[in-house]
């Protein structure tokens, strides 16, 4: 296992390959992403992780940039690769991709978006 120095990383993305996401084209967009890095040059800035189910199965495969918290939807290799282009290279969200991006009032839909609401998480009692 390779453990690295992140000093100097200024982008994070989560790629999700939860099974949604795989049947979907997951692995191509996770391979798309990380070649655009490579060709533009930009591993010691951007760091990826592949995750597990982030959650989002209807909106498959999806991708989650931070620090700005946005999460964009249906990443197919091509739009994989305008999120780096585009997003991470140049700071241009993707509005016609994104699902949530965060504010201070937490994590918001950015107007316009066009995403399933999802069903809202269930208040746990206390115990």
């Amino acid at each position: 296992m390779t453990t690295w120095n992140l000093q100097g990383t200024k982008h994070h993305v989560f790629i999700c390959n939860g099974s949604s996401c795989m049947r979907k084209g997951g692995e191509e967009a996770t391979q798309a992403i990380r070649n655009e890095i490579t060709n533009l040059n930009l591993d010691s800035l951007i760091h990826t992780t592949r995750t597990r189910c982030n959650g989002r199965c209807k909106d498959a495969p999806v991708a989650i940039v931070y620090p700005s918290g946005t999460w964009y939807k249906n990443v197919t290799p091509e739009v994989g690769t305008t999120i780096v282009k585009r997003h991470l290279a140049e700071g241009h969200c993707l509005q016609e991709h994104a699902i949530y991006q965060y504010s201070e009032e937490g994590f918001i839909q950015p107007e316009g978006s066009e995403c399933i609401a999802g069903a809202q998480k269930a208040v746990k009692e206390k115990i």
